[in-house]
């Protein structure tokens, strides 16, 4: 059986040392360990820190990039194994929602709330196939909390995405899921 992929989205901006780049570190680990391949934006901050986790676990990193990063002079982080490029943000973005069979993000600004926000809309459209989908904090329930609103999202959308409020809960749910071949939305919110 080959290994699952797990998607992480998250920020650019935590430093290594912060409570949000530590807590990346600890699920790049924690999936590593669990026998997850970790896929993130390739970039620094979370994605730098997942993958550095993953790589630390003996796990495999995947980061998938974008020639825009060149232009800005950012490169890829040195903990990934595999590093997929891309020419436009569109392609990157479609990439990393796509191509994983479960989902994670963390906090970060405004490219995971993209990420987040593509990955939910292809859910509920049924355009990308079942799949986890896990948030994981307190700042994704207030968002959640802040746009539930039954005249526009409905409660089965609001199913389609699991919140949690650690690493460990993310990871053994994960695990769960996936060991149970549970369909997205069969469970509770969170």
């Amino acid at each position: 059986m080959r290994q699952r992929v797990v998607a992480v989205f998250g920020g650019h901006a935590p430093a290594p040392g912060s409570a949000d780049y530590e807590m990346a570190r600890d699920l790049g680990r924690r999936l590593a360990e669990a026998g997850f391949i970790v896929m993130s934006g390739g970039d620094g901050g979370t994605m730098e820190a997942v993958s550095r986790g993953a790589r630390e676990a003996g796990g495999l990193a995947i980061g998938v990039t974008v020639d825009l990063f060149d232009r800005w002079g950012l490169k890829a982080n040195p903990y990934l194994d595999v590093e997929i490029k891309f020419p436009t943000l569109f392609q990157r973005l479609h990439y990393l929602v796509t191509a994983g069979d479960a989902m994670v993000a963390l906090p970060g600004g405004i490219g995971t709330l993209s990420e987040m926000a593509m990955a939910w809309s292809l859910l509920q459209t049924r355009e990308l196939a079942p799949r986890p989908f896990l948030l994981i904090g307190t700042r994704w329930r207030r968002l959640l909390e802040a746009y539930h609103d039954p005249l526009y999202i409905r409660e089965e959308d609001l199913g389609l995405l699991q919140v949690v409020e650690s690493v460990g809960e993310a990871v053994l749910r994960l695990q769960a899921m996936m060991a149970e071949g549970t369909p997205v939305g069969s469970g509770p919110r969170g």
